[in-house]
């Protein structure tokens, strides 16, 4: 768009991620956006943004910077559990809302936080930033048109989430049930979950192995395997960790005109000339070709992306690439796999949520805190751990 104006933004939780995009906002690199209020519960970090944004308004608390009327949309980048609260209470202001992934730690939660969504009437979206990756876009292009045929199988190996000991340390809150709400399912892997359910669809049921503390000091899981079963009959592979190293990420979709597979930062797509399924009743001298294409990876901004869509669905009505409401799938597969794990029985979809949060509710009871290396700063490796890691 041609035009000035510009969606007045806060940011509540100014840590990593959302100092990241603070600052992306405040230099000018988003189109449609002015950064006009931060909030973080930290003093000192406070203090840090007053110097750094001395013309950017800085608040305590969320209430405050909600009430404050200075803003017309919110960014939520705090730890999981307040997403949907301070959600909840932006949208009773009559304030538009994007926030960081996952859109809460249980399935209930996120349901609440999207109804309220709709009583507003504001725009609500999530940060599922991998959704502007053009090899997933054209994945899921690919799927949805048919071209792959039925689908048969998914095989999602991302085993590249690698994190340190001292990634988990660098905050009180991380790897804890009470201060975080899960591991690699609820904290890395909700990219992938997404984007497997955005591309594929819904399965109908799963079966998981959530590993606690297999390679960390940490009282969550850093390992998880989820099989998956579609109402087809198709089934799905789901394996992810941060102790891999070096890790692997493959995705690989087979369906019964051929097959996609996406890894080394190339999709190629294995197209067949007749569907397996007729072949494989066919005479032995009938050929059944198979047209290799290729898409390679092309540098993208994937939180740019999603910061200007959201800007511009509020200023123009521009389709949201990552709807708010999207977000309840990828939760409901993670809430799923984790309730499997803990009856080690599969779960069909929908699930039974109250029963999953009265078990969280134990694991968030029996939880501590822990005393956080407030001495260690992260370095860019983790910084950019927001990246598709090829």
């Amino acid at each position: 768009m041609n035009d000035d104006r510009k969606l007045r933004v806060g940011i509540i939780g100014v840590g990593n991620i959302g100092s990241a995009h603070a600052r992306s906002i405040y230099e000018g690199k988003i189109s449609g956006m002015c950064l006009c209020a931060l909030c973080d519960t930290d003093a000192a970090v406070r203090q840090s943004l007053s110097e750094k944004y001395p013309n950017v308004t800085v608040f305590e608390s969320s209430d405050a910077l909600i009430e404050s009327g200075t803003v017309e949309a919110v960014i939520i980048a705090t730890p999981h559990y307040y997403h949907p609260p301070i959600a909840i209470k932006a949208f009773g202001h009559g304030l538009h809302v994007l926030t960081e992934k996952p859109a809460g730690v249980d399935l209930d939660s996120a349901k609440a936080m999207c109804e309220a969504a709709k009583k507003s009437g504001k725009t609500f979206g999530v940060m599922f930033n991998q959704r502007a990756n053009k090899l997933f876009s054209e994945a899921r292009r690919i799927v949805s048109s048919g071209e792959l045929g039925e689908l048969k199988r998914v095989v999602w190996i991302i085993t590249n989430w690698y994190r340190k000991q001292c990634y988990y340390d660098s905050g009180t809150w991380r790897a804890t049930w009470a201060g975080e709400g899960g591991g690699v399912l609820l904290n890395q892997a909700p990219h992938n979950l997404d984007l497997w359910q955005w591309i594929c669809g819904m399965p109908t049921s799963v079966r998981a192995e959530c590993s606690v503390a297999k390679y960390h000091h940490i009282e969550v899981e850093d390992e998880a395997c989820i099989f998956a079963k579609y109402k087809n009959g198709a089934t799905a592979v789901f394996i992810t960790s941060t102790g891999d190293y070096p890790g692997t990420n493959r995705l690989e979709i087979t369906g019964t005109m051929g097959k996609l597979v996406l890894e080394g930062g190339k999709l190629i797509h294995h197209k067949l000339a007749m569907d397996e399924r007729e072949y494989r009743l066919s005479a032995d001298n009938v050929k059944n070709p198979v047209q290799i294409f290729e898409t390679l990876d092309e540098p993208y901004q994937g939180h740019a992306a999603i910061l200007e869509n959201f800007a511009s669905a509020v200023l123009y009505g521009t389709p949201l690439l990552a709807p708010g409401e999207d977000a309840l799938c990828e939760l409901e597969i993670s809430n799923a796999a984790y309730l499997s794990a803990w009856k080690n029985e599969r779960i069909s979809l929908p699930f039974d949520c109250d029963e999953f949060a009265a078990k969280l509710e134990k694991r968030k009871a029996a939880s501590s805190f822990k005393s956080a290396d407030k001495e260690h700063k992260l370095s860019d490796e983790y910084n950019a751990r927001w990246n598709t890691n090829w």
